[in-house]
């Protein structure tokens, strides 16, 4: 009955039931708003009845205490739920199956390879993040963890002032590994590590010579080992960092990246006003939300695949099982990393690490539908900032995205940064309504107001008729 409907849709009309319909499919699972947000951080541990810190930096249950749950900063170590271990696999986005929405999924990697925040959004086998006035972006982040090993992703960028694309490895302790995109940057990319967060831009390089960048596929690679890095662009190595090149003296360790990380690929917009003048000033500027690259109301990246390829764990690894990483000590490194047995699933959205089981009163409520009457905060929203360390750039503009580092090679090409879109997206979203600082996704977290949300049934209600 309903593509019968759509057979007879003009244009316009079957671009507002698309809107409409995903506008509706984002606030839907919409929770209460959380007037005091409990902050979480270095040494401001969440408390015991919002245990987990989310890679945000906000305490609360359920998807809070899932991928990107912070161990070091939640109420205790085991706040956290156990992170399922490494799967090899290559990823054909044909479409958006094996995506499930933070909304929904509970834990269970072996119903879900990736986790969305914001809505990707499936064209000619390829996965679309995008990111409309009032958004910030679109994250999809691997269900499996890494733990040392290969990663690579085919995908054209997005392009335009303040629009970042990224694909990144990143821990729950905020080790990461970076390729960067600024859309104002056509014919390069960044590479960063980082080391538990600690924001040093020295980290960085540059890779220039590709062709368009928003134009072209690409194949991006990152190979992370023990003792070494690698970077590389269809095929060619452009970077290498050492591990025994970051030994930090002050700190008595070396500031490696050592610890497992979810894949992450996002759209996100550095050019927010509410973001610091640093990350402004990398991303190119404010976004303008009224580019020709949003010729379909949204900017967007297009991957079409991405692979996981797991190495062992490193020598002398703590292994006592063989499902799920968790951690033993607060000083996060490589050697306080153990794999278990331990379950990874948690019954509802109100469970956390040392309470797997919490459930609703009623058995029949869905953990999307309760969620939506619990006072309690189970879902964290994006960042504006973006996932990872480049989003905490600071104001004083010092933190150049092109990286003073040992960035080496470049790739071959030709092309630059055009004035007019060249995306073959054409589905008519445009992301709901944002706020300020947190973002719009964020915003999962406020109350809807009746008069709007039934405005929106009413559209699609007519539409349908």
């Amino acid at each position: 009955m309903f593509c019968i409907i759509l057979l007879h849709l003009t244009p316009p009309e079957m671009s507002l039931l698309i809107k409409s319909t995903l506008l509706l499919s984002l606030l839907a699972p919409v929770v209460l708003a959380q007037d005091n947000v409990i902050k979480c951080g270095p040494g401001n541990l969440c408390p015991d009845d919002v245990p987990c810190c989310s890679q945000y930096g906000q305490c609360g249950v359920g998807a809070y205490c899932l991928g990107g749950c912070d161990p070091i900063s939640s109420h205790s170590l085991d706040s956290c739920v156990p992170a399922p271990v490494c799967e090899s696999k290559d990823f054909q986005f044909s479409s958006l199956d094996g995506i499930a929405s933070n909304t929904k999924y509970l834990g269970d990697a072996s119903k879900a390879d990736w986790v969305s925040s914001g809505v990707p959004l499936s064209y000619q086998n390829k996965v679309l993040l995008t990111m409309a006035e009032g958004s910030v972006g679109t994250l999809l982040a691997s269900t499996h963890y890494m733990w040392y090993g290969k990663t690579t992703a085919k995908f054209t960028t997005s392009a335009g002032k303040g629009v970042v694309t990224a694909f990144i490895l990143l821990s729950d302790v905020k080790d990461e590994i970076d390729f960067e995109f600024v859309g104002v940057e056509l014919e390069s990319a960044q590479t960063n590590f980082y080391s538990q967060g600690v924001t040093n831009y020295d980290n960085g390089g540059s890779t220039s010579g590709l062709a368009n960048i928003h134009e072209n596929e690409h194949t991006y690679e990152i190979d992370w080992k023990p003792d070494q890095i690698t970077w590389s662009i269809d095929g060619k190595e452009v970077r290498t960092k050492k591990r025994e090149e970051t030994w930090n003296g002050t700190s008595n360790r070396f500031d490696y990246p050592q610890t497992p990380a979810r894949v992450q690929l996002s759209l996100w917009p550095a050019g927010l006003s509410t973001n610091g003048e640093g990350t402004i000033k990398w991303g190119g500027g404010l976004v303008d939300w009224t580019s020709n690259y949003m010729a379909n109301g949204y900017y967007y990246a297009a991957f079409s695949s991405v692979s996981m390829e797991c190495y062992d764990p490193p020598p002398g690894a703590n292994i006592k099982g063989s499902n799920a990483y968790i951690y033993t000590d607060a000083a996060g490194t490589n050697n306080t990393v153990q794999i278990t047995n331990d379950k990874t699933v948690l019954k509802s959205l109100l469970g956390s690490g040392t309470n797997m089981s919490a459930d609703y009163p009623s058995s029949k409520a869905s953990a999307t539908g309760a969620a939506a009457t619990s006072d309690v905060a189970t879902i964290p929203g994006l960042s504006g900032a973006g996932p990872g360390t480049n989003g905490q750039r600071g104001d004083d503009g010092s933190s150049s995205g092109s990286g003073s580092g040992s960035g080496s090679g470049t790739d071959s090409g030709s092309g630059g940064s055009t004035d007019s879109s060249s995306g073959s997206a054409s589905t008519g979203f445009v992301q709901g309504p944002g706020g300020s600082e947190g973002g719009a996704a964020s915003r999962q977290e406020k109350v809807l107001q009746g008069s709007f949300f039934a405005v929106l049934v009413a559209v699609v209600g007519l539409l349908m008729m």
